[in-house]
């Protein structure tokens, strides 16, 4: 009938439009599933990336670090190796050198130390005060740092200057240094209170350049500790 045969054709019209809804919409799915899965591919890859770079950054900060701290070490040991022939004296007033400060203090050190230790002035190739401002009349004197020749005269000066303690020119009390960089000043300085306490209890240390605390023990053995916290 004919009643019979429209029916099924519009069924068969809705079942076909439908079908392309429902494929359509099947095809919109699997097209934002693609791009989700795209889109998690690449934050996984990505986070891979990013791990790998973080990894290599580590790496390449560590290898830095490590370069830093040879370079600064062989930056103080260089700069302490040029201090070699320095003596650092304190306690003269300021423009007490006059004009030829060289010649000055090498008369001034074979007059304190006697010519017994000095039969001749040493050479001094430079003669100066530290870098610091000039202090204002009645402050204390800037140190003066005198560069030798040759190490043997330095080397002698200071132990000399170590034997007699404090020594006096004109009435000024003045002491007599190694010219030592900052950075081993506060690396012997990290020492002073193992010094102190090893002199109480009658043991002889020593702290040698840079700082490397020896001592010798009762029984003539030495023994050297590795670090101030030793």
């Amino acid at each position: 009938p004919a009643t019979a045969s429209i029916t099924i054709a519009d069924i068969s019209s809705l079942l076909s439009s439908q079908k392309e809804a429902l494929s359509a919409e099947f095809k919109l799915s699997f097209e934002s599933l693609n791009s989700t899965l795209d889109s998690n591919a690449t934050m996984t890859y990505h986070g891979q990336r990013i791990c790998s770079l973080e990894d290599n950054v580590e790496k390449v900060c560590a290898n830095l670090q490590k370069e830093n701290e040879m370079l600064r070490a062989k930056v103080v040991d260089l700069e302490g190796r040029s201090r070699r022939q320095n003596i650092r004296i304190v306690g003269l007033p300021e423009h007490i050198e006059g004009p030829r400060p060289s010649s000055f203090f090498s008369k001034l050190l074979t007059e304190v130390l006697g010519k017994d230790t000095l039969p001749s002035p040493p050479e001094i190739a430079r003669a100066h005060r530290t870098l610091a401002p000039k202090p204002a009349p009645g402050s204390r004197p800037r140190p003066v740092i005198l560069r030798f020749h040759r190490f043997q005269e330095k080397d002698l000066i200071i132990r000399e200057a170590r034997k007699r303690g404090a020594l006096s020119y004109q009435g000024h009390r003045i002491r007599f240094y190694d010219d030592y960089s900052p950075e081993v000043v506060k690396q012997r300085g990290e020492y002073s209170g193992a010094m102190t306490e090893l002199h109480k209890r009658r043991y002889k240390p020593a702290l040698l350049f840079p700082a490397k605390l020896r001592i010798t023990l009762p029984n003539g053995d030495k023994k050297w500790l590795p670090s101030a916290a030793a």
